[in-house]
């Protein structure tokens, strides 16, 4: 399966001018020290007293927040959450989906706009009822 992939400036003028959303996948306080301006969080590992683990409503979570043909931008830390997250996405109907080339890292290297106010768009907004 192949996900578009883009690179921040890219995904910076598709949130501005196309109508995309930012969702951030990494974990709480990776999105609490810092996300793309505007983005949601839903985490798609946790961290658990044994490591990052699945979450487990990653999908149910996701799709309580958007439509599957809401467009989409996925960016985690560095590209590898985010990737197999869009991969989750598309294979259960989600239609427009493109994952942030580098991720968090690259979005601040390239001096995209950052921001620590997530109100009602942190995982603990969303999730709540979806599980």
């Amino acid at each position: 399966m192949t996900i578009k992939r883009v690179a921040p400036e890219e995904a910076q003028r598709m949130v501005q001018e196309g109508g995309y959303v930012y969702l951030d996948v990494r974990s709480v306080p990776e999105f609490d020290g810092g996300h793309p301006e505007g983005a949601y969080n839903v985490p798609f590992m946790k961290m658990t007293p044994a490591g990052m683990k699945p979450n487990l409503t990653f999908i149910q979570t996701v799709a309580k927040t958007f439509g599957t043909d809401d467009k989409i931008l996925v960016g985690c830390r560095s590209g590898g959450r985010s990737a197999r997250a869009a991969i989750a996405l598309v294979s259960v109907g989600f239609t427009a989906v493109v994952d942030v080339k580098g991720g968090s890292d690259a979005w601040v290297v390239a001096g995209q706009p950052v921001s620590k106010e997530a109100a009602g768009r942190g995982y603990a907004d969303l999730e709540e009822g979806a599980e």
